[in-house]
């Protein structure tokens, strides 16, 4: 932890640190959708849809890599039991239990809108208190952003196959 970086924060540390573990477990459990969504895909469109899965995992562990460093650098501790992500989570976990790609894409949708929402409070909440955390939400930010659409122009497609079927 740095001391004139946690000073510098115009905001509750504690609090933040609070919110960051509840945003790492988000992470956390979406890397784990969307693994397991990739794996047990079935349907029309599938092998699009699993590469579509596995980068956007890839990403959200990325995310959680991001939210460990910040979550140090502010003193605090990354949440150490996978237990305690279903406790703290925003977003929830949609497991993958029906693998149809439809239903894999509208559960992980509404994933991304609900990680969209956490992550635009953070950055009002950040904006003029903590710009280093401020720029490291405003990064994943981009990037679910960019996920929503990327599912949502994947389900418009198998819409469209599906109607010409």
């Amino acid at each position: 932890m740095g001391t004139k970086g946690r000073e510098i924060v115009g905001m509750d540390v504690d609090e933040l640190l609070k919110l960051l573990n509840k945003a790492f477990a988000d992470e956390w459990l979406a890397y784990y959708q969307y693994w397991l969504g990739a794996k047990v895909a079935e349907g029309p469109m599938k092998e699009a849809v699993i590469a579509e899965l596995l980068q956007h995992s890839a990403d959200e562990l990325r995310h959680a890599d991001m939210l460990t460093t910040r979550i140090i650098q502010l003193g605090g501790t990354p949440l150490t039991a996978p237990a305690k992500w279903m406790e703290m989570t925003n977003c929830g976990y949609d497991a993958p239990d029906d693998p149809q790609v439809r239903m894999l894409l509208e559960q992980n949708i509404k994933g991304e809108q609900c990680a969209i929402t956490t992550y635009k409070k953070l950055l009002e909440m950040t904006m003029s208190g903590d710009p280093v955390t401020y720029n490291t939400v405003l990064q994943i930010l981009q990037d679910e952003v960019e996920h929503e659409e990327d599912l949502q122009s994947l389900l418009e497609d198998y819409e469209v196959m599906m109607k010409k079927a």
